[in-house]
């Protein structure tokens, strides 16, 4: 059985974008595929955080992963910094990279514009990424397409560390859903919905109360033609809209422009918002039983005990092939 490896940052409360584009494919990958699913901790670090809020968000995460179907019997859920091998893996591929590539990506020079202090940890994010896959020997990372670059990087990196020392990586593949790769603000939709926008009405949280969804829907950038059509480069903000309803209501896009053809935006946008409620309620339904219980605790706990196993091994198989330590 091939193995999946990805993970999220506990950096804010997961939106629907992240739903769509990672955690609902892993429920549906978990059947197929040996996988190992982690709360990136140590990558949210790499900008500031407030600790008493990171380790909320941290058990928050973990509740979700479980709430939209994660069987712990079949994945292996875990907290990144919980397994130590993470953080010294990444720092041995950091010295299999190369300053000018880290600097070449996108997340880097986004997040470190205009900021007066930008941390080494951010510039060396992609190496403790490629540590995370590739200890686990993932032949497939499912991400959203924001994240391609870092797996490009990823493959790039483990190839050069088995071409240097020994064959010992797999090299990953990677998937992107088919529709809804890439979730948009709701304000801005050329833009990626992201829980650390500060406009709370550019994003639906997976905890989002019913009437907050009504309104972030009823308040969603459209255009001024009325016309439910999907058309990315002309009408971003109901394609947008669109994607968001195939995905929670199993229809076609082409069923969606069919049903609501001379409807206007109203009634499309009411309904929507409806889609949404009604798929989030099992979600926030099951969460609220998991956030406080000692059943979280041992899934997580068994989580990083079996993926320090795994990790330890490969982290044995690099250290020996980089010439680190005592040979025993």
């Amino acid at each position: 059985m091939k193995t999946i490896f990805s993970g999220i940052q506990p950096s804010g409360t997961i939106t629907i974008g992240n739903y769509i584009g990672a955690l609902k494919q892993f429920v549906e990958l978990q059947n197929d595929y040996n996988c190992y699913f982690c709360i990136v901790d140590e990558h949210a670090i790499t900008v500031p955080q407030d600790p008493q809020t990171l380790r909320k968000n941290i058990r928050s995460l973990a509740a979700l992963y479980l709430a939209v179907g994660i069987d712990p019997d079949k994945a292996t859920l875990f907290i990144q910094s919980e397994v130590p091998a993470h953080a010294q893996a990444g720092w041995m591929l950091q010295c299999v990279s190369y300053i000018g590539e880290l600097e070449r990506m996108t997340q880097f020079k986004d997040k470190s514009a205009g900021r007066e202090a930008v941390s080494a940890g951010l510039l060396t994010y992609p190496p403790l990424m490629a540590a995370d896959i590739l200890l686990y020997s993932a032949h497939l990372v499912p991400v959203g397409d924001d994240q391609k670059q870092h797996l490009e990087l990823t493959r790039d990196i483990a190839e050069r560390f088995n071409k240097k020392y020994n064959d010992i990586f797999t090299i990953p593949n990677i998937h992107l859903p088919k529709v809804g790769a890439r979730v948009m603000s709701l304000q801005e939709p050329t833009k990626k919905m992201s829980k650390s926008d500060p406009n709370q009405r550019s994003f639906i949280s997976l905890l989002d109360e019913p009437k907050q969804i009504e309104k972030k829907i009823k308040s969603a950038v459209t255009d001024s033609d009325g016309i439910v059509k999907y058309d990315y480069e002309n009408k971003p903000g109901v394609s947008n809209l669109l994607s968001i309803y195939s995905i929670f209501s199993n229809l076609s896009i082409e069923e969606i422009e069919t049903k609501y053809e001379g409807r206007g935006y109203g009634e499309f946008k009411t309904d929507l918002a409806e889609v949404i409620i009604n798929a989030l309620q099992p979600i926030q339904t099951r969460y609220k039983e998991l956030i406080d219980s000692e059943e979280l605790d041992e899934i997580l706990d068994r989580g990083a005990e079996k993926a320090n196993k795994v990790a330890n091994k490969m982290l044995k198989k690099m250290e020996n092939a980089m010439g680190l330590g005592r040979k025993r």
